[in-house]
C-alpha cells in the first residue's frame, strides 16, 4: 500500500480474549515457603527457598533478580535498589518485614561484599536466567509442587494484590511497568475472583447494613 501497489484498504485485527494466567495456589504456596531445617540443608537449598520467598514478595522478574548486589539491599530501611529493569529504568522496592527477616538471615550464611550478587550459583557466580530457572523448577519439584513456571510467581503476587485491595498505580511501580496496560489486564483476567467478598468492599451494602429497618406499609394508588 505505501508504495501504490495495490488500493488502500482498512485492516481491522481481531480483539483477542485474555486468557486467566496461571497462578500458584495458596496450599502450593505453603509448600514452596515453608522454611528449611537449617541444621541439614545445604546453601543451594536455603537459597532456593530465600529466591522463592523474595520472588513470591516482590514480584520481581527472573533477570531483575540475577542482579541484585548485596550492597543494593537495605535492610534498615527496608528497601532494595533496583538496579536491571525490562524497562531500563531504575528504582526502589520496599520489602516486607517478613522478607526482611528472611534476608537478614540468608545474608549471614551467604555473605560476601557489598559489590557481589545477592543470589549466587554454590560456586558463587552470578546466576544466568537458565540456571536461575533450573534451580527453581527442582525446589518446586521437590517441595510437591508441579508447577515450575518462573513467571507464575509474578502472576501470583499481582493477583493477590489485587484481591486484598491494593491499588493498581502501586502494583505498576512495584512491578515496574511504564504504563498501566498490564495492570489493568490483570484485573480483566481475575475478575471472577474479585467477586469474593464483594460485599466487603461495596459502599451501598455497607451502608445500608448500619440502617435500621422501619416498619411500614407502602400501598400502589388505586
Amino acid at each position: 500500500m505505501q508504495n501504490e501497489w495495490m488500493n488502500e484498504f482498512k485492516i481491522t485485527l481481531p480483539q483477542a480474549e485474555e486468557t486467566i494466567k496461571e497462578v500458584y495456589t495458596d496450599y502450593e504456596v505453603q509448600q514452596l515457603i515453608r522454611k528449611p531445617n537449617l541444621k541439614t540443608c545445604d546453601f543451594s537449598e536455603l537459597r532456593n527457598w530465600v529466591m522463592v520467598c523474595y520472588f513470591l514478595s516482590t514480584g520481581n522478574r527472573l533477570s531483575t533478580v540475577a542482579n541484585i548486589h548485596i550492597g543494593d539491599v537495605d535492610l534498615q530501611a527496608g528497601e532494595i535498589f533496583i538496579r536491571r529493569t525490562k524497562q531500563k529504568k531504575q528504582y526502589i522496592l520496599p520489602i516486607s518485614n517478613g522478607l526482611k527477616s528472611v534476608l537478614q538471615e540468608y545474608l549471614k550464611h551467604r555473605k560476601g561484599g557489598p559489590d557481589d550478587f545477592l543470589f549466587v550459583t554454590v560456586y558463587g557466580e552470578q546466576f544466568t536466567k537458565d540456571t536461575m530457572g533450573e534451580c527453581l523448577r527442582h525446589y518446586n519439584w521437590s517441595r510437591g509442587v508441579e508447577k515450575t513456571g518462573i513467571h507464575l510467581f509474578r502472576h501470583t503476587f499481582a493477583k493477590n494484590w489485587i484481591l486484598n485491595g491494593g491499588d493498581i498505580f502501586r502494583l505498576q511501580k512495584v512491578l515496574g511497568h511504564s504504563t498501566l496496560d498490564m495492570v489493568k489486564q490483570y484485573v480483566a483476567i481475575y475478575g471472577a475472583d474479585l467477586k469474593r467478598d464483594y460485599e466487603q468492599y461495596s459502599l451501598f451494602d455497607r451502608a445500608n447494613a448500619s440502617l435500621r429497618p422501619e416498619k411500614q406499609s407502602i400501598k400502589m394508588k388505586s
